[in-house]
């Protein structure tokens, strides 16, 4: 198959806090006589998103819904008694129901100890962060491991909430299963003064009166861009994740705890690295316009952009494969790969595997690691003849690559998350120097979810490889019923391509890979160089010639004139004179 082809297919209590403020309505009407109330079978389940097009799920109105599940609240705090008394009281006035809410606050090591102030929500508790560990990221994870509410929201110490920040946030939770909400975080300019106190701000919020606190409050510049850009993310694709922010975000917990939960190890950059693996395990991020917050003064990276950037760009790289701009040099080894070639040894000789997974390491997308699978628990470790025992070409595979860090073994097909990419392909095929490099182009050029190359068609059947986005197999299991590739292809679209398109043969018609790939790319360079080179030569003589062509039109021209216009032009010069 040389030509691509499209795959065809395809609640409880709402009482006020105090008796004071707005509830969730639980009966009565709504100006169309309707009051909205969960349906009598969860349709959650069912949701198909296509790519993070948020538009098919419609919210329910604030204040006109009936709410069921249960939220956690985590807060990691250090140090800052006094803005998490504000924080608790902002808390202690929302509209969804208290009984459905529990806050946990992560001490991370403060001194004093963090203690509760008379203003905090019912079911508020704090936890401390384990004896030698401290930073944002163990805070967070802390919390996380204490929560038990349907979804997790995180909070930072130095924000207030509106009064319907939670309930805004819950509302998209009831409707699916794998989003994850964003507040609209809101900055007010440095203090000049003294902050509102923790009852000043109880009161504000439970009347709905919090706007008045910040008049001169405004969303960071950056994340409102590219808002707009993107249609509010439900035109990002795989990019959406970036927005993800720890200031006022809520998460299934069962997705959270899907995608690994919080990197204990960062203390910075951990909310952009937990919503990049968010999306790798099929999250939809939603911005809410109506879960408003505000954070007291500029945010640190405000105030200290490139510094933050510094710090960050030294350690996300080998976190999130997307930042392909951080990761340019030609022969570095990253934690998390770009893409995971799988080739199954089962069954196939010593040959044949090493034809694929040699081509798969030396191809001019550097950025990869191959998983070799196979019953490896079924070779014997004790005395056997080396060379006549049953599993020999087995022996031998994991001979070869026992030390190379970029080959690893495994008894079944690995979850290749984090990792954005997962090429499975059979043993004997070997990829063309650039075939990985075109397929993931073409996979994120039109943000597939699938491309499926055909290797050998006969009449026993198709031979095929399989380019798969890791998100969209990861949102497909979530979705239950129907079969993955089906879904993959509703919700992100799949491809036929061929492999002699792309580049891939059959072992016994390749020469063993030899020579340095670097060596290439300089080749390469050589010839690009050549190549501008020749660009300048060419646009100099296009100047000449437009030069010279505009000269003779001016002598043509002036020929034309004959004697009359010799003589106008004669007194014009002498007048000019």
């Amino acid at each position: 198959m040389s030509e691509s082809r499209e795959r065809r297919g395809a609640g409880s209590g709402t009482t006020p806090v105090d008796g004071e403020g707005g509830a969730l309505r639980t009966g009565g009407e709504d100006g169309t006589g309707q009051v909205a109330v969960p349906p009598a079978h969860d349709t959650r389940e069912t949701v198909r998103i296509r790519h993070n097009d948020y538009g098919s799920l419609t919210p329910p109105e604030l204040g006109r819904w009936e709410p069921r599940l249960g939220v956690s609240v985590v807060i990691a705090a250090y140090d800052c008694q006094e803005s998490l008394d504000r924080t608790l009281a902002s808390l202690a006035a929302q509209t969804y129901p208290g009984d459905l809410t529990e806050v946990i606050v992560a001490d991370d090591g403060s001194d004093p100890p963090l203690r509760l102030p008379e203003t905090a929500p019912a079911h508020t508790r704090i936890v401390r962060v384990p004896e030698g560990r401290w930073g944002r990221g163990w805070a967070r994870q802390t919390g996380a491991a204490e929560a038990t509410g349907d979804v997790l929201h995180w909070v930072d110490a130095d924000v207030i909430l509106d009064r319907e920040h939670v309930e805004a946030h819950m509302r998209w939770h009831h409707l699916a299963p794998y989003v994850v909400v964003l507040g609209d975080v809101r900055f007010t300019p440095e203090p000049s003064g003294q902050a509102p106190g923790a009852q000043e701000v109880l009161t504000a919020v439970r009347h709905g009166r919090a706007d008045g606190l910040f008049p001169a409050s405004v969303p960071h510049a950056w994340r409102a861009d590219r808002l707009a850009e993107t249609n509010r993310l439900r035109e990002a694709g795989s990019r959406a994740y970036q927005l993800h922010s720890g200031a006022s975000t809520s998460v299934p917990l069962t997705l959270l705890r899907a995608a690994g939960g919080v990197n204990t190890a960062l203390n910075m950059g951990e909310d952009t690295d937990l919503g990049f693996r968010l999306a790798q395990a099929g999250a939809v991020f939603v911005p809410d316009a109506d879960a408003v917050c505000w954070h007291l003064g500029p945010s640190t990276v405000m105030t200290r952009e490139k510094e933050v950037h510094r710090h960050n760009w030294s350690v996300l790289p080998d976190l999130i494969p997307d930042l392909r701009w951080l990761r340019t040099h030609p022969r570095r080894t990253w934690l998390v790969p770009y893409v995971r070639v799988v080739v199954d040894a089962a069954g196939a000789t010593y040959e044949e595997v090493r034809a694929s997974v040699d081509a798969a390491l030396a191809g001019t997308l550097a950025d990869v690691a191959v998983t070799v699978t196979g019953p490896w628990s079924a070779l014997p470790e004790g005395r056997r003849s080396s060379l006549d025992e049953p599993l020999l070409d087995l022996r031998l595979v994991r001979n070869l690559y026992a030390n190379e860090p970029r080959v690893s073994f495994a008894e079944t097909v690995p979850d290749a998350a984090p990792s954005p990419f997962r090429l499975i392909c059979p043993a004997g095929w070997a990829l063309g120097a650039d075939t990985l490099d075109r397929l993931v182009k073409h996979a994120e050029g039109e943000e597939y979810g699938l491309l499926s190359v055909v290797l050998d068609e006969r009449e026993s059947g198709i031979t095929a490889a399989r380019l798969e986005r890791v998100a969209a197999f990861a949102r497909a299991a979530l979705v239950p019923g129907g079969d993955p590739d089906d879904l993959v292809h509703e919700m992100f679209g799949s491809l036929w391509v061929g492999g002699e398109e792309y580049g891939f043969a059959p072992a016994e018609r390749i020469q063993p890979v030899a020579g340095d790939t670097a060596r290439w790319r300089a080749e390469a360079a050589r010839w690009r160089r050549e190549a501008e080179r020749l660009e300048d030569e060419v646009e100099s003589l296009r100047r000449e010639a437009r030069e010279l062509r505009e000269r003779a039109e001016r002598a043509d021209a002036e020929r034309r004139r004959g004697p009359i216009g010799e003589i106008i032009a004669t007194v014009r010069h002498r007048r000019a004179g």
